[in-house]
């Protein structure tokens, strides 16, 4: 049991457990500290000293987010000391920071412009005391978006790239007053070791780092009479796309947006959900094969473990760090990709409309989908498959401008034709969601039985736990797999690249050994995408996922191989998994991509 520490703040009794901050301590009395460099996420910095308070017997003001409680402390956070000392640190921050509001991205959403408005900040005391910067935007990666004059320094970028990602694309360089937040010698972050993920833009409190939006370019072929929109939207969206909005974090609101969608001009409304089935298909099916080649053919050259390749960061995270493993990953494209391959084959067949004119829209949680999108290899129809991307953010942007008010529209469905889905792929939005959807599928395949597992809930892969092991032993096979009788089919699953790192490490040193993983690029896995709605947090989070289960639990069908539709697409144009029009479309070759 902990010690516990009696404390008084503002006057108030608390006792908390030994360990505990002052403001940590003042959120269970609800007072309300102000911060900037505090994340829940990330380790304690205090660089900003926002959350600065005052301590009876101190001399100084500490940053309450790094002093820990200590017994028979007095904490006053409201004294004319602390709110001069905060106002005063809120102008000097100001005074270093591009501060035209109306014209950046992050207007009414940005945390210095809303502590700016809290303390009635009018004058700008500081503003010739601080030499003017010609800081140089860097736009040239397509998913984010870095501009070092917004930037106040806080490093939560840094922390997060270092601690969660374990990538380390930005660091903290020079001294001083020329101290900025780097790449490796300055250079673009199109350029270096960035894996797209957003993660750091979902932690930025200012327009330093955001995604960049392709709001325009979207409505303008909305507003072409001679283009076809097709629109697409990811699972996890349709669990955080209200926080924009105004409902509850964890609000599932699919009925919601697909009217919004339709509303907003898009001629076909479907469901990245559909091609989640499609991949199971295919990635279930490859596994399976893989599992033959190696256990019956003896055939050396197969690559096991089998890695998921749904996340476009996770794929540039082992480009860059484990390039020796990419023939471990499956073959299979994303449903992103998938679904766009598709928009201008089978879809433009179907409808009789000519390709070129079909412009391909997605709605992702995620700012790498981005990159993804725009890589030289996903053009298997011809055309570029995805030609825009949108994050969850930039969906509640273009409801807001359309005017919607977007708690009282009514529910409706997907278009039919790939608009089907089922829970097995809703439940790709949550961290382990791809694993359990797999295993739906390739133990009924393999068995002719439902995978042993209450209600097809797989909870060991389930959970929020950064490495997750569980197996599976195979029983009563067909005829066709005997080979796979009695195996034990052994699982990870990890979400956020330091997870990833220790999984892929293990392996590496034969410290582990698997038949299949699953690893997602973002903590939490989508429904934590640097793509969603601002904040996040680790309660957020849990919410998302819960909605994601809920959504599944929900549906009538729970298999991705029970789909309708996927049966259909398989019987007209497809073939079978794996066939030679599959390969052709829904398929890539990671070893032959090009490192950037």
């Amino acid at each position: 049991m902990s010690k516990k520490i009696n404390l008084k703040i503002d006057g108030i009794s608390v006792t908390v457990d030994e360990g505990t901050t002052i403001l940590q301590a003042a959120k269970q009395l609800n007072i309300h500290i102000p911060t900037l460099c505090y994340h829940d996420d990330l380790c304690i910095a205090g660089n900003c000293r926002v959350c600065v308070v005052e301590m009876k017997g101190s001399r100084t003001l500490p940053a309450s987010c790094a002093m820990p409680t200590s017994e028979g402390m007095e904490i006053m956070t409201n004294t004319l000391k602390v709110r001069t000392a905060r106002k005063h640190i809120i102008d000097l921050l100001l005074s270093e920071h591009n501060a035209k509001c109306t014209t950046c991205y992050k207007n009414g959403k940005c945390e210095l412009q809303e502590l700016a408005s809290e303390s009635k900040i009018s004058t700008e005391s500081f503003i010739d005391l601080v030499p003017h910067k010609n800081y140089q935007m860097d736009a040239y990666s397509p998913s984010i978006i870095k501009d070092d004059s917004k930037c106040i320094r806080c490093q939560r970028c840094v922390r997060t790239c270092e601690e969660l990602q374990h990538v380390s694309a930005l660091s903290v360089a020079y001294k001083g007053d020329k101290m900025k937040i780097s790449t490796f010698f300055e250079n673009p972050m199109f350029e270096v070791v960035c894996t797209n993920c957003g993660q750091c833009v979902n932690r930025c409190p200012t327009g330093a780092l955001v995604e960049r939006n392709y709001l325009d370019e979207v409505w303008a072929a909305i507003y072409n009479p001679d283009k076809h929109v097709v629109v697409q939207t990811a699972p996890a969206v349709r669990v955080a796309l209200g926080e924009d909005l105004g409902l509850e974090s964890g609000s599932i609101v699919t009925g919601k947006m697909v009217t919004a969608l339709r509303r907003l001009g898009f001629d076909s409304v479907l469901d990245t959900d559909f091609t989640a089935d499609l991949t199971i298909m295919e990635e279930g099916f490859e596994l399976l094969t893989r599992l033959k080649k190696a256990l019956v053919d003896k055939d050396s050259s197969v690559k096991l473990p089998m890695a998921t390749s749904c996340s476009p960061g996770w794929i540039k995270f082992i480009e860059h760090t484990y390039p020796e493993y990419l023939g471990n990953l499956s073959t299979c494209k994303s449903p992103q990709q998938m679904f766009g391959a598709l928009a201008k084959t089978y879809y433009a067949q179907k409808r009789n409309i000519d390709p070129s004119k079909i412009v391909s829209i997605s709605i992702m949680p995620c700012t790498a989908k981005k990159f993804e999108a725009d890589r030289p290899e996903m053009r298997s129809s011809g055309y570029k498959d995805v030609d825009f991307v949108l994050t969850t953010r930039e969906l509640a942007i273009m409801i807001k401008q359309a005017g919607l008010d977007f708690s009282a529209l009514e529910e409706s469905h997907y278009d039919s034709f790939m608009g089907a889905s089922t829970g097995a792929a809703v439940i790709f939005g949550a961290t382990g969601g791809v694993m359990e959807a797999a295993l739906r599928t390739a133990y009924e395949v393999v068995t002719g039985r439902e995978v042993p597992f209450n209600g097809l809930n797989i909870t060991p892969v389930r959970g929020m736990d950064g490495v997750r092991e569980a197996s599976v032993k195979i029983e009563g096979t067909t005829a066709d797999w005997k080979f796979l009788e009695g195996a034990e089919l052994k699982c990870v699953v990890a979400h956020g690249l330091t997870n990833a790192k220790k999984v892929m490490d293990n392996v590496r040193d034969g410290k582990a050994s698997y038949h299949f993983m699953e690893i997602m690029a973002c903590p939490g896995g989508c429904i934590g995408g640097g793509g969603q709605p601002i904040p996040t947090n680790a309660e957020i989070r849990r919410k998302r996922t819960e909605a994601i289960f809920a959504e599944d639990s929900g549906m009538k069908i729970r298999k991705s191989h029970e789909n309708p539709e996927v049966i259909a697409i398989y019987k007209e144009f497809l073939e079978k998994p794996l066939g030679h029009k599959s390969h052709e479309l829904l398929h890539t070759h990671y070893k032959e991509r090009a490192r950037h």
